[in-house]
């Protein structure tokens, strides 16, 4: 019963892309076919889409990240459809053999690991080619991490910013960390279990002691939610490495510091030490640090006064 379901929904879904396509619901040529960007199940495999699944299944070919990861979801569901790999290391080269496919007619459907593909993952380049070459692009909503746990972390859902992997480099990281600093929004990241510690530690420093949440295995069977100010959870990040893949989401900053409110005030402050002999350099740094802002900030003022 299962099979025929399935296969009576696949004929629906064909002859809707039909009627689309008749439609100009895609405005795309006789020749050419569609790329469907479809999400994958980030952990729960009963979050499958009926309709990701018969996209799968009625496409010719399908673009995997991991072809095989993706070989286990789709056993799961009887989908017969074969994989080409696109990934991080071979996207230059396979890019232009997939948008071969599409021209000559082909529909393809663009899969990463979990999630949407493009969010963190690879396969923007895919639908960058596929755009410029006027063949349509049509995404299926679905799963994605940070989304799924911003509603549930308690912080303010919007608006928010979704930053994904910080720089793994400590000052690459910092550079990155304090052109947020003073960003309002709720702050959404992805990172490693191994360099969560680390990485809470350096946002600690530079953002002080805020509300955050570390969501991990996600809808997953040890889905666990970690609420509390960054440094309470730094303690507990020096008892014990998570495991799982994490979301860090951090609080906006509520106490957004500028120059703008108080230039006088600055300008006192720089004579000051001026007068005590400190070099322009010094006195950019010792500003930036007693008033917590950013040095390019102070360094701007600096030399417009």
């Amino acid at each position: 019963m299962r099979q025929k379901s399935f296969q009576k929904l696949n004929v629906v879904k064909k002859q809707a892309d039909i009627e689309g396509l008749n439609n100009g619901q895609y405005s795309q040529s006789s020749q050419s076919g569609t790329l469907f960007l479809v999400p994958t199940p980030i952990g729960n495999l009963q979050d499958m889409t009926f309709r990701a699944v018969e996209t799968l299944k009625s496409c010719d070919l399908i673009a995997a990240e991991d072809t095989r990861n993706t070989i286990k979801l789709l056993n799961h569901f009887e989908i017969h459809t074969p994989q080409i790999s696109l990934h991080e290391h071979n996207v230059s080269q396979r890019v232009p053999q997939l948008l071969e496919k599409l021209m000559q007619g082909e529909n393809i459907a663009q899969v990463s690991d979990a999630g949407m593909p493009s969010i963190s993952d690879p396969g923007h380049e895919l639908v960058v080619a596929a755009l410029n070459e006027k063949i349509p692009v049509v995404s299926l909503p679905g799963a994605t991490a940070g989304m799924t746990a911003l509603i549930a972390s308690g912080l303010a859902p919007q608006p928010f910013t979704f930053y994904g992997f910080l720089p793994r480099k400590k000052n690459e990281q910092v550079s990155a960390l304090e052109a947020l600093e003073n960003q309002v929004e709720t702050l959404i990241f992805y990172e490693s279990p191994y360099r969560l510690k680390e990485t809470i530690k350096n946002i600690l420093g530079i953002f002080g002691n805020r509300p955050a949440v570390i969501c991990r295995e996600l809808t997953k069977v040890h889905e666990e939610y970690l609420r509390g100010t960054l440094a309470e959870l730094l303690e507990i990040l020096e008892k014990e490495t998570l495991k799982g893949e994490c979301i860090l989401l951090v609080s906006g900053n509520s106490e957004k510091k500028s120059t703008e409110n108080y230039p006088e005030e600055i300008a006192d402050h720089f004579a000051q030490l001026k007068d005590q002999g400190l070099t322009d350099k010094e006195i950019i740094k010792e500003v930036a640090t007693v008033r917590k802002l950013k040095k390019q900030e102070v360094y701007k003022i600096f030399h417009e006064l």
